[in-house]
C-alpha cells in the first residue's frame, strides 16, 4: 500500500468566519460548506450528539484546509491561544508564495501578527504570521 497524497488538514475553529475571511485574503478559495450532524457523524469521529459546520479551503494547487466550527459538543481549548511554536502537537501550516513582504503586509492590514522573519542564505524569505484564534502560518519564499 502506497500513499498518494495529503487530502486536507483540520483546524478546528471558534470564530468560523473570520478563519474563512483569514484565508481568503491569504489566497485559499472557499470550496464548500455544510452543517453535520448526527449518529453516523458521531460514530466516525467519536464524538456524541455531533452538529458542526465545515468549510473546506483549497490552496491554488488543491491542498485543502478544512475549518470545523463545533456547535456541539463544545469544543475545548488546551492551553493559550497564542501558543508558541514549540509547543507539542500541530503548531503551523506553511505555504510557498511569491512578493512575501506584500503577503505579509497585506495580511497584517487583515489582522494577522507578524511573529518574526529571516531570509535563509541565497534561498529562501521566511516569514511566521499569527491569524485569528492563534493559528500560526508560514510563509516561503523561493530566491533563485
Amino acid at each position: 500500500m502506497t500513499l498518494k497524497r495529503m487530502d486536507n488538514i483540520l483546524v478546528v475553529v471558534d470564530d468560523l468566519e473570520a478563519m474563512k475571511s483569514f484565508f481568503l485574503e491569504l489566497g485559499l478559495e472557499l470550496e464548500g460548506q455544510t452543517t453535520v450532524e448526527g449518529p453516523s457523524i458521531g460514530s466516525l469521529i467519536g464524538l456524541k450528539d455531533v452538529r458542526a459546520t465545515l468549510a473546506m479551503m483549497r490552496t491554488p494547487d488543491g491542498q485543502g484546509i478544512e475549518l470545523d466550527k463545533f456547535h456541539t459538543p463544545d469544543a475545548v481549548r488546551f492551553g493559550p491561544v497564542d501558543a508558541p511554536v514549540n509547543t507539542l502537537g500541530l503548531r503551523r501550516i506553511m505555504f510557498a508564495v511569491d512578493h512575501i513582504e506584500a503577503v505579509v503586509a497585506r495580511m497584517q492590514a487583515h489582522g494577522a501578527e507578524l511573529i518574526g522573519r529571516m531570509q535563509y542564505e541565497d534561498s529562501y524569505r521566511l516569514a511566521y504570521i499569527r491569524g485569528p484564534e492563534g493559528i500560526i502560518v508560514g510563509l516561503a519564499e523561493q530566491l533563485s
